[in-house]
């Protein structure tokens, strides 16, 4: 029954020429990055359009908007249920992650 929704939805999309907020398809600069499988896939999903009950999607206007100090503070630091990943990674590592999220939200 779900799928026919997902499928009746894609369909009607289709019909009036608009996509959906959260593209399936991520960047593959992101997704296809051995740093965010290994790192941020297992919560923001594999095409980094969030995981439920897990981290929310990196393809939206919020993080759009996020600059880039927020974003490197956010993945530094960590806030919330985000951890901190200044310990794990590299402050180069960072930058690349932060480039790439933003980069997906330019499409």
């Amino acid at each position: 029954m779900k799928g026919l929704l997902y499928l009746a939805l894609a369909a009607m999309w289709l019909a009036l020429g608009i996509a959906p907020a959260h593209s399936e398809q991520a960047d593959e600069g992101l997704s296809a990055d051995a740093l965010y499988k290994k790192n941020c896939a297992k919560c923001h999903g594999k095409n980094a359009t969030g995981r439920h009950f897990g981290g929310p999607t990196l393809i939206s206007e919020k993080v759009a908007a996020a600059s880039v100090d927020e974003l490197k503070a956010k993945i530094t630091d960590g806030k919330g249920r985000m951890p901190k990943f200044a310990a794990k990674l590299t402050p180069e590592e960072i930058d690349q992650l932060v480039r790439e999220i933003q980069a997906l939200n330019k499409k």
